[in-house]
């Protein structure tokens, strides 16, 4: 009988708190606090906390004050180049930039996480998944000042489920393509996500200028409760100080469906396609979406070279460029959802919506 594989395990049972001060990371890797780098088969668990102790960093950022100088920050926690990893039943809070991030790393699963941090705290990612395969996240509550998830360069095979969000930037594929790089993200599903009071529900962010692509793209059963741009896709994202120029280059966006998405908006544009001139969106599909207005108006859609197909019910109605759409638009709203479990529901516009095919 051969004898059993002592495989590496991490346990965190209390709390690890990081120094309050930046000045400790004078003379240091500025961008890192716990780094595990090329270990495989790992397991970290244990039901503990990890305390970035993140509110003087955010203090000093160029995002919170612009007069500040630009200077990176510490991500709570890194894993590079590992495989076959587990992450679960732990605690991440106000990490001084994002507070767990996969990078280049191959068959990944994180479980039970709780991601905390104030919705103004800034660059502070929940989940950030960077040139990695097989990546699992599921069963976690995220609630940051940036982006819930965030998944960029050369990540493929990504199934993201029951995931509560909020508040946040929302979900993310990208950016991509910033300074003319060639990226891609594929094979992507997030599937049950409850996002509430996000500045961003599920969103695909491309720099002008850059290539690749962002293909094979699925958001499906996902409720909403006073999002801000619920779904949009933006060739023309510009997170920079000065204006960008247009640019002809461009990653393509094809191959992305959004299926049974229902909710309150929060801005009156609930859809928003705006994509590349020289490389339109393609493939692009809707099916069975209901976003209607926290504040009692209409919402609407926004289309610029955009091109695809819907069918079921959709409010606010497509603006896809498309021959072949098959639309039936007829949605009841009923009762109130109570927010996931152990999470306290926003104060205002709350519906929950009934979609009957």
């Amino acid at each position: 009988m051969l004898p059993e594989l002592n495989l590496p395990h991490v346990e965190i049972s209390g709390t690890i708190v990081a120094p309050q001060d930046p000045v400790v990371w004078h003379g240091l890797n500025q961008r890192k606090w716990l780094y595990f780098h090329g270990v495989n088969h790992l397991t970290v668990d244990g039901g503990g906390r990890i305390n970035g102790m993140g509110q003087e960093w955010w203090a000093r950022s160029c995002k919170i004050n612009s007069t500040n100088p630009c200077h990176p920050a510490p991500t709570a926690m890194t894993f590079h180049r590992c495989k076959d990893l587990k992450v679960r039943n732990l605690m991440l809070i106000n990490s001084q930039r994002m507070h767990l991030s996969f990078t280049n790393c191959m068959r990944i699963v994180a479980s039970h996480l709780k991601v905390l941090a104030p919705a103004f705290s800034p660059n502070t990612d929940g989940i950030h998944i960077s040139a990695t395969k097989g990546v699992e996240v599921r069963d976690s509550v995220i609630r940051t000042g940036d982006d819930c998830i965030s998944i960029v360069r050369n990540s493929s095979r990504v199934w993201i489920r029951n995931i509560s969000c909020g508040p946040g930037h929302g979900i993310s594929i990208g950016s991509l393509g910033k300074s003319k790089k060639w990226e891609k993200v594929q094979n992507v599903i997030v599937d049950g996500v409850y996002l509430y009071n996000t500045d961003n529900g599920v969103r695909i962010k491309t720099w002008q200028g850059g290539s690749g692509f962002a293909s094979k793209i699925t958001f499906q059963h996902i409720l909403m409760e006073n999002v801000s741009n619920p779904i949009i896709v933006d060739q023309y994202y510009c997170d920079s100080r000065n204006p960008c120029k247009n640019e002809t280059s461009a990653v393509r966006v094809e191959n992305i469906s959004f299926i049974d998405i229902q909710g309150t908006s929060a801005t009156e544009e609930a859809i928003k396609f705006s994509c590349s001139d020289a490389f339109p969106c393609e493939g692009l599909y809707l099916e069975n979406i209901f976003l209607a207005s926290c504040f009692g108006g209409n919402t609407s859609s926004f289309c610029w070279q955009a091109h695809g197909s819907a069918r079921g019910f959709l409010h606010p109605s497509t603006c896809l460029s498309s021959s072949d759409d098959r639309i039936r638009q007829n949605v009841g709203m009923v009762g109130i959802k109570e927010a996931m479990e152990d999470e306290q529901a926003p104060t205002a516009c709350i519906y929950r919506l009934l979609v009957r095919i």
